[in-house]
């Protein structure tokens, strides 16, 4: 992969891409609160060497557990700036995103992005999006009514057993929030934290997986196979 750089207004940023050829499966990769995809290696290659086209901006870290609306429409935007400057028009896009990251596709999936009474995050959908891989998704930012309503694709929600951040009852309850137009697939690896999906977790964290390198393995791998599904 290699990093380009884009302009967004008056700032730019970075993205590492992997080209691929015409009509490639292509993937937009959104990173969390970290904000270096590259954190991601084993996916992000797995992805590549499947044959897909991968397109992930990067940001800055967020200060904060808490985004401002500012924040994630920023992520938002970006992920969009770089969908348009790689990715041929009309293309069909999987989204797959970690942490905040999988919250963000969410919301360009059509969701209604809410941090609390009034506080609504105003997020334009992308209908290039046709399919979600969803790393320990933070689901607490759609629990306002009607917020999922037009949320209408597939969906893989992937959490560990042992996240405290996002923990698996977060994903179930999308499941279960859309269960009446849109099958999400819940998979819970037993041991797991929030931050073994990443080969550089944060260095104050601790990892439960006693096996991380063939648990990112294959969870690339399925994720891969379900990029490629149709």
């Amino acid at each position: 992969m290699h990093t380009q750089t884009l302009q967004d207004c008056s700032e730019s940023f970075e993205v590492s891409v992997r080209e691929a050829q015409e009509l490639s499966p292509v993937v937009l990769f959104a990173v969390g609160a970290g904000g270096n995809p590259e954190r991601h290696v084993t996916l992000l290659e797995t992805l590549a060497e499947s044959g897909c086209m991968v397109v992930a901006p990067h940001f800055q870290r967020l200060a904060s557990p808490v985004p401002t609306q500012a924040e994630l429409a920023l992520r938002a935007r970006r992920l969009c700036l770089a969908l348009n400057a790689f990715v041929q028009p009309g293309a069909a896009v999987v989204g797959v995103g970690h942490s905040i990251g999988a919250a963000t596709l969410i919301a360009l999936a059509g969701g209604q992005m809410w941090l609390g009474p009034g506080q609504r995050v105003h997020i334009v959908a992308d209908g290039r999006l046709t399919r979600l891989g969803l790393l320990a998704p933070p689901t607490g930012f759609f629990q306002a009514p009607g917020a999922l309503d037009s949320v209408r694709v597939p969906i893989l929600a992937w959490v560990g057993s042992e996240d405290v951040i996002t923990p698996p009852a977060q994903s179930e309850w999308l499941a279960q929030a859309m269960r009446d137009w849109q099958t999400v697939d819940v998979r819970i690896t037993d041991g797991a934290g929030h931050f073994s999906f990443m080969d550089q977790p944060p260095p104050q964290s601790v990892e439960p997986l006693q096996n991380k390198q063939a648990f990112l393995q294959e969870h690339s791998r399925d994720l891969c196979k379900f990029v490629l599904s149709k």
